[in-house]
């Protein structure tokens, strides 16, 4: 019989609004990307020097997850081992990669080449929140749902880990989109059933 996982919480961040459980929590369309994302940071009074080191797609995710795990995720649940991330994009790191790109005309810079890896962003969620589980990083052309599902439910199944920050999250130049899922194995009050139709529903209504 297969076990039931459930999503316990979602965040969307694209086009000037940050969604939490498909609820607007913050708004703001009069910024670009960076502007966006840092409004978004100081709106929610968050604390990471590390933060303005990161580039677009870091910040993005970094800043999804945050938002994602706070009021309804209890950390002290799980060993750092049993939390995993799984992530998937269309354009890999080729937001920074352009920008980097630039600066070898002149003198290649150091600060920009550490993010030339999409799973980056994964190593900035997991370093802030001590996570130790699975991670992986997949480019696909679009939100590949039933990949996730598969992929996500096989690890909490086996019990390789109970609890998975899962999703998409993707920038290029102005266009930004990522949409975070907490899944665990636990059924809460808000929470929905784990599934591809599910993460479908929410991420198309994005």
């Amino acid at each position: 019989m297969l076990e039931e996982n459930y999503i316990t919480a979602s965040c969307t961040i694209t086009e000037g609004m940050v969604r939490k459980n498909n609820v607007k929590v913050f708004e703001n369309n009069d910024a670009d990307p960076a502007a966006f994302l840092l409004s978004v940071y100081r709106y929610f009074q968050l604390n990471y020097p590390k933060y303005y080191k990161m580039d677009n797609l870091s910040k993005l995710g970094w800043l999804a997850s945050e938002i994602l795990l706070r009021d309804n995720f209890s950390k002290e649940r799980y060993k750092p081992e049993e939390i995993g991330v799984i992530l998937m994009n269309a354009n890999s790191s080729l937001d920074n990669d352009l920008k980097y790109f630039e600066t070898t005309k002149v003198i290649a810079s150091p600060s920009l080449f550490v993010y030339t890896l999409p799973n980056i962003v994964i190593g900035e969620i997991c370093i802030r929140n001590n996570f130790k589980g699975e991670q992986a990083f997949f480019v696909t052309e679009y939100f590949d749902a039933g990949f996730v599902e598969q992929y996500v439910s096989n690890l909490l199944n086996n019990n390789l880990i109970r609890a998975c920050v899962c999703g998409w999250a993707d920038v290029l130049e102005q266009e930004y989109k990522t949409v975070l899922f907490l899944v665990e194995k636990k059924k809460e009050k808000q929470s929905v059933l784990f599934s591809a139709e599910g993460m479908a529903h929410i991420f198309g209504k994005s």
